[in-house]
């Protein structure tokens, strides 16, 4: 059986084509205004941080914490390449360690059936 996510990638990247158009008219018309650069740059740092934190707050507790942290890095890394590359580093960690969680599930789904039926193995 494939990968049911497969072809997720390329389908974000169609959906997000006007998206970035958008966004880079926007941006440009920003940057033209010295002052308004400025003050969208506070603000974006300001809200990525307030909402990074406030991920990290709720992280051990029960709900999106880790969600709200990635969507603050997120806010952070579009005008921040360390944001950026600190959110890239933590999707490859994340996807390795499902990889791993996903790998001790069916061996422990394996060990159970085993021991269920010792006739089978």
């Amino acid at each position: 059986m494939g990968d049911p996510y497969a072809d997720d990638a390329a389908r974000a990247r169609r959906l997000g084509r006007p998206v970035g158009r958008f966004m880079a008219r926007w941006r440009g018309a920003i940057r033209r205004r010295p002052w308004l650069n400025t003050a969208y740059k506070v603000v974006v740092t300001v809200l990525g941080a307030l909402i990074v934190v406030v991920g990290l707050i709720l992280v051990p507790l029960p709900g999106p914490g880790w969600l709200i942290v990635f969507v603050g890095l997120t806010l952070l890394g579009s005008e921040y390449h360390w944001a950026r590359r600190l959110l890239g580093w933590l999707r490859a960690m994340l996807a390795r360690f499902w990889e791993r969680w996903n790998a001790w599930r069916a061996a422990r789904r394996e060990r159970k059936t085993r021991l269920a039926d010792p006739q089978a193995g």
